[in-house]
């Protein structure tokens, strides 16, 4: 099967995308890394970190996505890299000037994540009206195996990177990143499409809520983004506290931190993303997602058992990489479920409730498991987290119907219902 071409300004979106997903990669666990390392922060502390910036990020963002939606997008999205790029540039110029505290990191992580959510539903909405609809997933595939090419490169020389030139060096890079996006996507060029609504004089209740109104009526996405809160929300709720238990009681450097995780997420990552169009076009996407889903809740338990030394470097490492390849897999077939089931004129608001909702989970979660890991250590907490995950296939869609989509497409035989 040769390699589908998706034209030139779909290059220097992919392009755009991959700039900051590198920057991204290289920044990876930079706070944690700054709290842990330079401000001497403890578990519950790393974890509050985690958990505010999403959680008050998440609240940040209602309003945005209706004014996403009746935007052109393109603008939108330049401009949220723009506020990305000043917001983490402050933290070098702090850190420089002796005066990094805790309180700054908390507004850039809350700033940081605003704007990720209003970029992802402006991208998104961008993407659908660029790309056909029979090359979604291959579009969504190229962003997820990007992805993840870049947690497996970005880590270990953003850990590196640490280690000779100082904990701000990756902050700057992933800085940096956000700017040549934001001037990747100004160099697509063309006109972009029409707002669906030219006059918002003012924000409604009905376009603040139109985005959960369609998700929670909707028989395939309601159970997806059931099933994504409680993930995403489980797995990153344990992240902070395996850098503190890894970091901290087990004595392992930050490079081999990064290594542990990042090598095998990216090679799992992008093996998976790869795999999930041929898989998709095989069997079906509504089989592969649901495996893939059952699988990818089968692996964390397994960090609750790491140990000092070789032996846990390889036991993270077999971990993530059964995780992320899982995940890899099932990510792009779950995009390109949400825009398949999303009329044109709501995709920003059903994006943005989307990110808002999985937002809230994960900083709910990761601050709960951060004051259960207070109480009970980091180790049993991860454990805790691993054991819940494995119910969390119960909530997948696992049956089909014919129902047209909000295209008013009919759906194949491979399309996800309830």
């Amino acid at each position: 099967m040769g390699r589908r071409a998706l034209g030139r300004r779909f290059g220097w979106l992919w392009a755009a995308f991959a700039v900051s997903s590198y920057g991204t990669g290289l920044g990876f666990g930079a706070f944690p890394f700054l709290a842990i390392l330079v401000l001497h922060s403890g578990p519950t502390q790393v974890a509050v970190l985690a958990a505010s910036g999403r959680a008050v990020g998440a609240l940040v963002a209602v309003p945005l996505g209706p004014w996403v939606e009746f935007r052109r997008k393109r603008p939108v999205m330049i401009a949220m890299d723009l506020t990305r790029f000043a917001a983490l540039l402050t933290v070098p110029v702090a850190y420089a000037l002796g005066l990094l505290t805790f309180a700054q990191l908390l507004v850039v992580s809350v700033t940081v994540a605003a704007a990720n959510i209003a970029f992802n539903a402006a991208s998104g909405a961008y993407l659908k009206a660029l790309v056909p609809p029979e090359d979604l997933l291959v579009a969504n595939s190229r962003f997820e195996s990007t992805t993840w090419t870049s947690t497996m490169l970005g880590p270990p020389l953003g850990g590196a990177a640490i280690g000779l030139f100082g904990p701000v060096t990756t902050v700057v890079a992933d800085a940096v990143s956000y700017l040549l996006s934001a001037l990747g996507i100004r160099a697509i060029g063309g006109t972009d499409p029409a707002p669906t609504r030219r006059d918002v004089p003012r924000l409604r209740a009905a376009d603040l809520l139109a985005g959960w109104r369609h998700i929670l009526a909707h028989p395939a996405l309601r159970p997806l983004l059931l099933n994504a809160m409680v993930v995403n929300g489980l797995i990153m709720a344990a992240e902070p506290l395996l850098a503190v238990l890894m970091l901290g009681r087990l004595g392992f450097a930050p490079w081999q931190y990064a290594l542990a995780l990042a090598a095998s997420s990216g090679v799992g990552g992008f093996v998976g993303s790869r795999l999930a169009r041929p898989l998709a076009a095989r069997f079906g996407q509504r089989r592969v997602m649901l495996v893939s889903g059952v699988l990818r809740a089968c692996w964390p338990v397994g960090l609750a058992f790491v140990r000092p030394g070789v032996p846990g470097m390889l036991l993270v490492t077999a971990v993530q990489l059964g995780l992320v390849t899982c995940i890899g897999v099932f990510n792009p077939l779950l995009s390109t479920a949400r825009l398949t089931h999303t009329a044109p004129d709501r995709i920003a608001r059903t994006l943005t409730a989307w990110s808002i909702s999985t937002s809230a989970a994960i900083a709910a979660l990761t601050a709960t498991w951060g004051v259960l890991a207070a109480a009970t250590g980091p180790r049993t907490a991860i454990a805790l987290a691993g054991v819940l995950l494995l119910t969390s296939p119960l909530l997948l869609p696992r049956r089909e119907d014919g129902h047209r989509d909000e295209t008013g497409n009919n759906p194949s035989s491979t399309t996800l219902s309830a």
